[in-house]
């Protein structure tokens, strides 16, 4: 168990020891009153700047809640902050985020200022690994106000990581990708993350194709 976690546990049994309790129910150490519920945009943003919920927020230069028009039609979620997000502050940076940008300007013909991006997780990881299911539910609650918040007409998931902790569903990748799905009251596309298009460049016409389809729908 990670030390933060460690003492939210122990200031909760100190707590119901002192109110006479030898014994209380389970309860979520990532779900804690920290995450508390937030009434506008910029107090959610506030609550994301001085998370402490996970040792994430150990590593990190800062929290990034996210980027753009908090109205927008188009909403992006990326899985997690990359190395060089959270070095430089800023979203759309590396080879990758070039990509992503040209994305929205030359097939969906949006500024990158007319859509809202942001993180499943909204902090680097650490040493590069993969993020936990415990560090992804500590932000879950922030990921869902800002859909709620934004209210976008397409939600786009970037990547199979982005789609299963926005969905839980475990669906291999190719059998959704590019298909249009209800989600809350949006309508949600998954498309290949950028950086794996850098990778895998012959696959650069069946995104073209998707977001030929993310932009009918908006």
């Amino acid at each position: 168990m990670k030390s933060y976690q460690n003492l939210v546990l122990l200031q909760n049994l100190h707590r119901q020891k002192a109110l006479g309790f030898s014994y209380s129910d389970p309860f979520s150490i990532n779900e804690a009153s920290e995450n508390k519920t937030a009434t506008t945009f910029e107090e959610l943003r506030q609550n994301i700047s001085t998370c402490h919920l996970c040792d994430l927020s150990k590593s990190r230069t800062q929290s990034m809640s996210g980027y753009g028009n908090t109205n927008a039609d188009l909403m992006l979620i990326d899985f997690s902050v990359s190395t060089s997000e959270d070095s430089q502050n800023s979203y759309y940076v590396g080879r990758s985020g070039e990509s992503l940008k040209k994305m929205i300007q030359n097939v969906l013909k949006l500024d990158v200022n007319d859509v809202y991006f942001t993180h499943a997780i909204k902090c680097k990881t650490l040493n590069s690994n993969i993020p936990s299911t415990s560090e992804f539910n500590s932000c879950k609650s922030y990921l869902f106000s800002q859909i709620e918040f934004v209210q976008p007409k397409v939600i786009v998931t970037l990547g199979w990581d982005a789609y299963y902790k926005v969905t839980n569903e475990s669906d291999n990748f190719e059998n959704v990708r590019g298909h249009v799905m209800d989600f809350k009251q949006s309508k949600l596309i998954p498309i290949y993350h950028p950086e794996f298009l850098l990778r895998n460049p012959q696959l650069k016409k069946t995104t073209f194709n998707d977001l030929k389809t993310i932009k009918s729908c908006l």
